[in-house]
């Protein structure tokens, strides 16, 4: 009898204290507060962007760096496409058949189609150890009428008054070859040179100078390029460009200013 009455003044003692039992089971995990699943802060251990953290771009890629590649009709240096190839432009000078400046610039330049060709011309010869040698590529128009005024004899200057010339299509060169020093090879004649050597029957010539010239117009054909029977050093591109009649390649004066 004592000890029920001990047993039921513990229980009324325990349901008083607000106590529960104990239990076996795992406590129950405490839910995510709110702040930690959609909160506009982000992560509390990280501290927010400053206003010039959120506002800087992001660096450009190197690729959007690069220039677009040119149009095949587009104006270019040849200098730029033709790796190592040799310029000096006779008509920048007095050393042609002349003896007056044709032109005002020393840059030769090309449709970026034609500077590509020479380009792969360029790269065969190299194997050989040789390469090109430009002495005229782009000639404006105004160029064009100031020879004809000099030599008005259509075997040698094309007559501006029916189509100017196809240097003026900037798909034509002039050019002959040399070695791995620069040095010019030997050839049938000089360059403008108005004489039956200058042509490409090479029965007049050395061996060595035919060797050369046919060597050359292997190598231009090859790539693209066809020969004119009159002179040994003049190629024009298979593909046809309209003579143009606005752009000027610019000027050394005007060079240094840019870059000055």
């Amino acid at each position: 009898m004592r000890g029920r009455l001990l047993f039921c003044l513990l229980a009324a003692l325990f349901l008083l204290s607000g106590c529960k039992a104990p239990s076996d089971s795992a406590p129950e995990e405490e839910p995510l507060r709110p702040e930690f699943l959609e909160s506009p802060e982000g992560d509390p251990e990280i501290p927010p962007e400053t206003p010039e953290e959120a506002e800087a771009p992001e660096p450009a890629s190197p690729l959007q760096e690069l220039p677009e590649e040119p149009e095949p009709w587009a104006f270019v240096r040849a200098a730029d496409y033709v790796p190592g190839v040799v310029e000096e432009l006779r008509y920048a000078g007095t050393d042609n058949f002349t003896g007056q400046v044709i032109y005002h610039f020393t840059d030769a330049y090309l449709r970026y189609g034609t500077a590509q060709k020479l380009a792969a011309v360029q790269a065969a010869l190299a194997e050989e150890g040789l390469g090109l040698k430009i002495w005229d590529a782009f000639r404006p128009a105004e160029a064009q009428f100031k020879l004809w005024e000099i030599c008005p004899d259509g075997r040698y200057v094309a007559n501006p008054n029916r189509g100017f010339s196809s240097h003026t299509r900037g798909n034509t060169l002039d050019l002959t070859l040399v070695d791995g020093t620069g040095r010019e090879l030997e050839m049938p004649s000089g360059f403008d040179e108005f004489s039956p050597l200058a042509d490409r029957d090479y029965g007049d010539v050395s061996p060595q100078a035919a060797e050369n010239a046919r060597k050359l117009e292997a190598a231009m054909t090859a790539g693209g390029f066809l020969p004119y029977d009159q002179e040994w050093w003049h190629y024009s591109d298979t593909e046809y460009y309209d003579a143009e009649e606005d752009f000027r390649p610019p000027a050394e004066e005007q060079k240094g200013e840019k870059h000055g």
